[in-house]
Order: structure tokens, then sequence, then C-alpha cells
């Protein structure tokens, strides 16, 4: 499944929608556990961010803190900028005819928000020397879930969020991070199962949609995953650079949408039914960001990563020239 970029999400929701569209009533007609697995979405993420709780370590380096903290706000503050931009000039149901019909602000926002802490994970493990930014990866990793989305809605006057909405959001968490630093082998047991749970809750997502969706929505989510790879990895790139004092690796590497984002439509209209309308096209969009920033992003991480290693290069080579020479010293 992973040959295809983003296949652990895209594949299983592409397999809801197309399930969802020939048999709209798979979920009453199985009933039962099979039934209830496929509009069980809540309940599988819930178990999913709990696994990301488990992950963040409070007691890590303040290097670590200060370049996972960075890159987490950043893309937050960036997502929301965009937003409240864009929410001068489109209506709250987006788009609905021509060929960008489906672009909303939920859609913007959602793939915006969150980086695929995966992919940045494996581009960084790949490259040597790379140990600070794979251990900053879990202080950023909390923007998966639809808190910050949803804060960004309710100060900006898009959505109503009562406030026990948005402290259930953080509730898995805080319980994840509090479990997993008071006992390592709770961390150990739960930690692992943020993969596994992945296809599980996209295919949940995909039965909420259909086929016809996705491919209405396609060109929208092309354009906005090339606009999420290029816009946020530069504005990441700069604070990694010049606010942590790196070289900016991270930034580039951390500039794709989280196959997680996919559920915050959902989730959002769960919430604001407001939003219910762009909920269904948003969620398509996304996870067409999720399929083009799968390919985008890793490309341009080691695209960036040969200039760097080539920079390095010319300033040793500088810095030997520049040097004594100790042969004609003897």
């Amino acid at each position: 499944m992973e040959k295809i970029p983003g296949g652990m999400m895209v594949v299983p929701l592409v397999l809801g929608a197309i399930i969802h569209s020939i048999w709209p009533k798979a979920d009453v007609t199985l009933t039962g556990v099979t039934g209830s697995f496929m509009i069980g979405t809540s309940v599988i993420l819930f178990i999913f961010f709990f696994a990301v709780g488990t992950n963040i370590n409070l007691k890590s380096s303040g290097k670590i803190a200060a370049k996972g903290v960075t890159l987490l706000l950043g893309k937050v503050i960036l997502a929301a900028l965009i937003a409240i931009l864009m929410n001068l000039f489109l209506p709250k149901a987006g788009i609905t005819t021509g060929i960008f019909s489906g672009l909303s602000v939920l859609a913007v926002l959602a793939a915006f928000n969150a980086s695929n802490g995966g992919l940045y994970v494996a581009l960084m493990t790949t490259i040597p020397d790379r140990e600070v930014d794979v251990a900053a990866y879990p202080f950023f990793s909390i923007q998966s879930g639809p808190f910050f989305t949803m804060v960004t809605l309710g100060l900006a006057g898009i959505g109503a969020f009562p406030w026990p909405a948005l402290v259930s959001t953080l509730v898995p968490f805080v319980l994840g991070m509090v479990l997993g630093g008071l006992d390592p082998d709770l961390k150990a047991l739960f930690s692992p199962l943020q993969g596994a749970l992945v296809p599980f809750f996209a295919f949940t997502i995909g039965y909420s949609l259909s086929l016809s969706m996705i491919l209405k929505s396609g060109l929208v989510g092309i354009l906005i995953g090339v606009a999420v790879v290029f816009i946020s990895g530069y504005v990441l790139y700069l604070l990694d650079r010049y606010l942590v004092r790196s070289d900016g690796l991270a930034g580039w590497a951390a500039s794709s949408t989280a196959g997680a984002a996919v559920s915050v439509p959902i989730v959002i209209a769960q919430m604001d039914s407001s939003f219910n309308a762009t909920a269904g096209s948003a969620t398509a969009i996304v996870a067409t960001s999720v399929l083009v920033s799968a390919i985008l992003t890793p490309m341009v991480t080691m695209m960036y990563y040969k200039r760097l290693q080539k920079r390095l290069g010319k300033q040793a080579a500088n810095n030997v020239q520049a040097a004594p020479d100790q042969v004609s010293g003897h």
C-alpha cells in the first residue's frame, strides 16, 4: 500500500468512498460490529490521538523542545492567517460552482494546519545526524487534531464552539501525555498504534464520502497540496534556520499535510452544524492534499539537502585553502 504516496491513508479512504457510493446502506445492512466500525470515526480517532499523546516527552532537552514548538506554532499561525484572509473573500459554504468548486476556508485551514509526522520522521531518519530533528516531532504532533482548527475558526468568528467541545478534542492527547509520561511500559504499548490506526479511521472517513465528491474536488486538492508544500515549507524553513538557528531542513520536511487532518472537517461539522455543507468536499480536498504533499515534500526536502551538502563541501574546501600550507613549512 505504501508504494502509493500516502497510501496508508489514501487507499482505505478511497475504498470507503467506493463502498459508500455502491452500497450506501452497508453500515445498516451489516449491523453489529462491522456496521458500527464503518461509522465509528470518533472512537477510533480518540484512540489515535491518545497514542500520539504517549509520544510526547515533556522532559526533552530545550533545543529539541524549541525546534518542535517553533514548527508547531509556525504551522498553526500560518494556517490561521491564511484562513482569516480567505474568509474575507469566500462565503462560509465555500465555492459551489466552477473549477474551484469545493474550495472553502475549512478545507484550506485543515490542509495547512498539520504536518505528516510519519513522512517527517521517515525523511529525518534517512539523513545522517538528525537525532534532534526526529526527537522534535512529538512536540508538534499535537497539531494533528482538530483543536487548533477549532480555536482558529472560533477566534476569527468563522465558527462557534462551546468550551466543552474544545476541551474534548484535547482529552485524548492529555491522557496520553500524562499516562505515557508516568508509565514507560504503557508508552511502549500505545505509541506504535499511531501508524496502525491510520487505515482504520481513513476507511471510516472515506465511507462518509462519495467517489464523485473526491473526483470533483481533485483539482482544488492538487492546488492546495502544492501550496501547502511551498508556502508552509518556506515559512517553516525560515523559522528553523533563523529562529531555531538550525539549517532549515526540518522546515521543508514538515511542509506536508498530515493524514490525520483528513478527519478534521468531519469533526468540526459534528461540533458546529453550520459546516455540514462544506465538510464532505473539504475532506476530499484535504485527502488529495495529503497525497500531493506526500509526493512533493520528500522531493523538495532532498533537493534542499543536496544543496546543503554542496554548500558544506564548498565551505570545507575554502577552509582548507585558507589554512596555512603545512607542507611548505617544512
